[in-house]
C-alpha cells in the first residue's frame, strides 16, 4: 500500500510534465503559423525562393523550439552518490530465500549504506529540461530481527527511465524520475528478484562550472515467488555535465579588441598667479558596444561564429568585474513588429545565457529586445537584414582619473 501511494504521488506529477509540454508545442505551433503567415504578406521575389525560404524557417523553429532553454542542466553527464537505504520485505515463501525467514511476516526497516553511479543526458523543452537517466545502486546488507542469526539483506537496483526538470535559477533545479527498474537480492534475500516501477524526486544545485550537487530520494518495488521487497534510498551525490560551459580561448591576433571611445578632456582652469596648486581625483564614463552574434532568420539560436566575438566579451567583463553588462537584440524588418520584438528579447536571452555559462555573474547582464529597431543596414537585401538580424553588447566602464587644478 505504501509503494502505491508513492506511485500515486509520482504520477500526478507527472501532469506539470505533460503541462509544460504541452505549452511548449502549442507555443512553437504558434511561432509557426506567425512565421509562415509573415512570409505571405511580405512575400520573396519568386516563388521558389519563398518555398526555399519557408523550409529553412521551420526548420530554425523547430531547432529553437528544442533550444529555448539555454541553462547548464542540458547535455551528458555522468555522477556518483552515497547515502542511507531503507527497505522492508513481506515473506510469502521461505524456501525461495537463504537465511531462514519466517512465512507470512512482514519484516521491518531494513537500514543499510547506499551507494549509487548514474549517467544520462538532458535535452531543452521550452523552459523546462527533459532527459533520459539511467542508474545503478548497490544497497549494502543491513540487520534485521525476522531472519536467523538476526541476519539482514540488500539489493543490486538497476534503473532506466525519464528526467524531468524545471530549473528555477541557472543554478537550482528541481527534478522528477519515473521509469523501470531491476532488482537483485543480497544477503538473506538472494533468493529475490524482479522488475518493477523506478521513481524519484531531487534538486540539483549547480556550485561550479560543469559541476553539481544532488539531494535525492529514489523508490523501487518488486515481487517474485510470493515475497515482495520495498526499496527507499536517499542519497547526497555529485554530477559533472559535459556541456554545461565551455573553456575560454584565446582570440585570434586578427581579431578586433573591444574598442574604448575617447572622452574629452577636462577643461582645466588657468592658473591664478597667487592661487594654490592642489590634484583632485574626477570619475570618468567610457562606454564601450560590440556587435556580438548574428542568428538565422526567425531564429533565436546563436551561429557558430558567435563564440569567438562572445568570449572578447567574456574576456572584458573579467578586466572590469565592478562593468554591468547591457544586451539589445534587434531583428530584420521581416514579420510582425510584437512578433519581432519577442524574436529580438530570446536572442538577447540567448546571448546572456551564454555569457552565464562562461562565467558572467547573471546580476550583471541586463536584456532588452528591440524588434526592427536601429537597423545597421538595409532591409532591402538579404545581406543587410542578415546585418540586422544581431546583439549588440555595450558596457559603461567607470575609471578615476588624477587632474591638476589650483585654487
Amino acid at each position: 500500500m505504501k509503494f502505491e501511494k508513492k506511485l500515486l504521488v509520482l504520477a500526478l506529477m507527472g501532469l506539470p510534465i505533460a503541462s509544460a509540454f504541452a505549452d511548449g508545442v502549442l507555443s512553437t505551433t504558434e511561432s509557426d503559423v506567425k512565421s509562415a503567415g509573415t512570409t505571405v504578406v511580405n512575400g520573396v521575389e519568386t516563388a521558389g525562393t519563398t518555398v526555399e525560404n519557408g523550409a529553412k524557417d521551420t526548420m530554425d523553429d523547430v531547432d529553437n523550439f528544442l533550444t529555448r532553454y539555454h541553462g547548464p542542466f542540458t547535455g551528458a553527464y555522468v555522477g556518483a552518490k552515497a547515502g542511507v537505504n531503507d527497505s522492508n520485505m513481506g515473506v510469502g515463501n521461505a524456501a525461495a530465500l537463504s537465511g531462514g525467514a519466517t512465512p507470512g511476516i512482514p519484516n521491518n526497516q531494513n537500514y543499510g549504506t547506499a551507494l549509487g553511479l548514474e549517467a544520462g543526458y538532458g535535452w531543452a523543452l521550452g523552459r523546462t529540461v527533459l532527459g533520459i537517466d539511467a542508474g545503478y545502486g548497490y544497497n549494502t546488507t543491513g540487520r534485521s530481527s525476522y531472519f536467523s542469526g538476526n541476519q539482514g539483506y540488500g539489493s543490486h537496483d538497476y534503473g532506466l527511465g525519464l528526467k524531468f526538470g524545471i530549473p528555477i535559477t541557472d543554478k537550482l533545479m528541481p527534478y522528477a524520475k519515473l521509469g523501470y527498474g531491476h532488482l537483485v537480492g543480497t544477503g538473506s534475500a538472494s533468493g529475490l528478484s524482479g522488475n518493477g516501477a523506478n521513481g524519484g524526486l531531487g534538486v540539483e544545485y549547480l556550485f561550479a562550472p560543469h559541476w553539481s550537487v544532488a539531494g535525492e530520494w529514489n523508490t523501487m518495488s518488486v515481487s517474485n515467488n510470493s515475497n515482495t521487497m520495498n526499496n527507499n534510498v536517499y542519497t547526497m551525490g555529485v554530477n559533472y555535465y559535459f556541456g554545461a560551459a565551455k573553456a575560454p580561448r584565446h582570440v585570434a591576433a586578427a581579431a578586433p579588441a573591444p574598442m574604448v571611445a575617447p572622452a574629452p578632456e577636462p577643461v582645466v582652469a588657468p592658473p591664478a598667479p597667487a592661487q594654490q596648486e592642489r590634484w583632485r581625483i574626477i570619475t570618468e564614463e567610457k562606454p564601450v558596444s560590440l556587435d556580438g552574434a548574428n542568428f538565422k532568420f526567425n531564429s533565436a539560436v546563436l551561429n557558430k561564429t558567435a563564440d569567438e566575438k562572445l568570449m572578447q566579451v567574456v574576456d572584458f567583463s573579467k578586466k572590469y568585474p565592478e562593468a554591468d553588462v547591457n544586451v539589445d537584440g534587434y531583428t530584420d524588418s521581416t514579420g510582425p513588429k510584437a512578433y519581432n520584438v519577442k524574436l529580438s528579447q530570446r536572442r538577447a536571452d540567448a546571448v546572456r545565457a551564454y555569457l552565464v555559462r562562461n562565467g558572467v555573474a547573471a546580476d550583471r547582464i541586463h536584456t532588452k529586445g528591440y524588434g526592427m529597431a536601429n537597423p545597421v543596414a538595409s532591409n532591402k537585401t538579404a545581406e543587410g537584414r542578415a546585418q540586422n538580424r544581431h546583439v549588440e553588447v555595450r558596457y559603461t566602464v567607470r575609471e578615476e582619473k588624477k587632474v591638476h587644478v589650483m585654487q
